[in-house]
């Protein structure tokens, strides 16, 4: 992965990223529908700064999708 970064930051190309949490849909964790496991993915993506190191390398935070 870290040799994408330096490819794409070599060229000064900084668009769009994605980040991607997979979950999986577990009723002993609380979860009633597939909506609150995405729901917990995209908090999880929040909580732990996924993005801290997209931002730091110039992606805003308006170009990074959470899915």
């Amino acid at each position: 992965m870290q040799e994408i970064f330096k490819a794409i930051e070599s060229q000064g190309i900084y668009y769009n990223a994605v980040i991607m949490e997979y979950k999986i849909f577990d009723k002993e964790d609380g979860e009633k529908t597939l909506e609150d496991t995405a729901t917990n993915a995209l908090k999880q993506i929040e909580d732990k700064k996924y993005d801290t190191d997209l931002i730091a390398r110039g992606i805003s935070k308006d170009n990074i999708l959470r899915a």
